[in-house]
C-alpha cells in the first residue's frame, strides 16, 4: 500500500527494530548471533567453512535488502491504495501488541546482556548438555585471530543491501521503473507521470488528507505506444525473469505437473479402465456372456451340422488320447536316430500312422452316413 507510517506507527517501530536486529546491527541481538556464526565458520579454516562464510555473508546482504524493501514499500513510499483502505487501517489489538513489544525489547537488549552467558568465551552455562568436539572448537580463532575485514564484511553487505533497498524503493523509485520500461534511453511517459505524482504528494500542504494524491493517467494509445517503444531489451528480459520467480513455476508445471497429469490419465485409462474392465469382474462377465451367445448360435437345427460337430469331437478325442505319446516320442527322434539301432526311425512313426488311419476311418464313416 505505502505510506502506512502515519497510520501504524507502533507496527512500523517494531518491524524496524526486528529488521535492524536481523540486519546484525551492532549491539542488537542479531549482532551477537549472526556475526558469531559466520566468524566461527571462517575460523574453521576449511573449504566448507569458507563456503559457508561467503554464502552466509551474501545471504545477509540479500536479507537486509528485502527486509528494508518491505519497510519502504509498506510504510515509507507514496500511498498506492484507495482512500477506504487507509481510513480503515489501525493498530492491532492488545493481544498482538504486547508480544510484539516484548520481542522488540528482546531484540534490543537480550543479546547485549546475555551474550557472554550463552556464547561467551569460557562460559559453562550449557555444561554437558551440548557437547562440542575439540576439533570443532574455533571460538578463540573467531574472537582474536580473524582479520577485521572478515569480521566487518557481513555487516558491510547488510548495510549496503538495506541502503540500496531504501534508495531504490523510497528515494529514487524512478530508476527501477526506467530500468523496467526504458532500458534503451527513450523517454517513458508513465515513469514521468509517476515522478510528477510523487512530487505532488511530497509538496502537499495537508499531510492528513488523501485528496491531493493523484496520478496522471495516460490514454490507451499513449500507453501502448510508450510500451511498444520502450518495453524491450535487457531490462524487459531481466524484469520478466525476476518477476517470473526465475521461471521455476513454469519449469515445474511444464516438466513435472504436466507429465504427472499425463501419467495419471494413462494409469486411469489403461490400467484402471483397461486392465480392470478387461480382466476384472466386468471383463469376465462380458467374456462369458459373449461366449454363451456364440455357443447358442451353434444350435442351427441342421443334421449335417450336428454330424460335423460329432466328427470334430471324435478327432479331438483321438488327438487327446494319442498326442501325449506322439509328441513325447517325436521329441526324442533325433537322439534315437543317432543312438538307437537301425530301423528305430520308422518305429517312432507307428503312433502317427495309427492316428492317421483312425482319422481316415472316422471321416469315411461320416461320409457314408451323409
Amino acid at each position: 500500500m505505502g505510506g502506512l507510517i502515519k497510520f501504524l506507527p507502533f507496527t512500523y517501530s517494531v518491524m524496524l527494530t526486528g529488521s535492524l536486529s536481523l540486519l546484525a546491527t551492532p549491539f542488537l541481538t542479531g549482532f551477537y548471533s549472526k556475526d558469531l556464526i559466520l566468524e566461527l565458520a571462517f575460523g574453521q579454516y576449511s573449504f566448507s567453512g569458507m563456503y559457508a562464510y561467503i554464502l552466509g555473508s551474501i545471504t545477509a546482504g540479500i536479507t537486509a535488502f528485502y527486509s528494508f524493501r518491505l519497510i519502504s514499500l509498506v510504510f515509507l513510499t507514496t500511498p498506492q491504495g484507495n482512500k477506504e483502505s487507509y481510513l480503515n487501517s489501525h493498530e492491532s489489538k492488545l493481544a498482538v501488541i504486547v508480544p510484539l513489544l516484548i520481542l522488540a525489547i528482546f531484540s534490543i537488549f537480550f543479546g547485549f546482556i546475555f551474550s557472554d552467558l550463552f556464547v561467551g568465551l569460557g562460559t559453562d552455562f550449557w555444561a554437558n548438555s551440548v557437547f562440542t568436539h575439540p576439533n570443532n572448537l574455533s571460538l578463540v580463532e573467531a574472537e582474536f585471530s580473524l582479520n577485521p575485514i572478515i569480521k566487518l564484511l557481513p555487516a558491510i553487505l547488510s548495510f549496503s543491501g538495506a541502503a540500496l533497498a531504501i534508495y531504490l524503493y523510497h528515494i529514487q523509485p524512478i530508476l527501477l521503473m526506467n530500468f523496467k520500461f526504458n532500458w534503451n534511453g527513450n523517454e517513458n511517459y508513465y515513469a514521468y507521470n509517476y515522478s510528477n505524482s510523487l512530487a505532488a504528494f511530497t509538496n502537499r500542504r495537508d499531510k492528513n488528507s488523501l485528496s491531493g494524491l493523484s496520478f496522471d493517467r495516460l490514454t490507451g494509445d499513449q500507453r501502448v505506444n510508450s510500451i511498444n517503444i520502450n518495453y524491450r531489451g535487457i531490462g524487459k528480459s531481466l524484469y520478466t525473469f525476476l518477476n517470473g520467480k526465475y521461471f521455476f513455476d513454469t519449469i515445474y508445471n511444464q516438466y513435472f505437473i504436466t507429465n504427472g497429469f499425463k501419467l495419471g490419465y494413462t494409469i486411469s485409462k489403461e490400467i484402471d479402465r483397461g486392465a480392470i474392465e478387461l480382466l476384472g469382474p466386468y471383463g469376465l462377465s462380458n467374456y462369458f456372456k459373449n461366449t454363451g451367445k456364440n455357443l447358442a448360435n451353434l444350435d442351427t437345427g441342421i443334421i449335417t451340422t450336428y454330424s460335423l460337430y460329432i466328427t470334430l469331437g471324435l478327432l479331438a478325442l483321438l488327438f487327446l488320447v494319442f498326442a501325449p505319446l506322439f509328441f513325447n516320442n517325436f521329441g526324442n527322434l533325433a537322439f534315437n536316430y543317432n543312438t538307437s539301432a537301425p530301423g528305430a526311425y520308422l518305429d517312432e512313426f507307428r503312433l502317427f500312422i495309427i492316428y492317421f488311419a483312425s482319422a481316415l476311418c472316422v471321416l469315411s464313416q461320416a461320409n457314408k452316413k451323409e
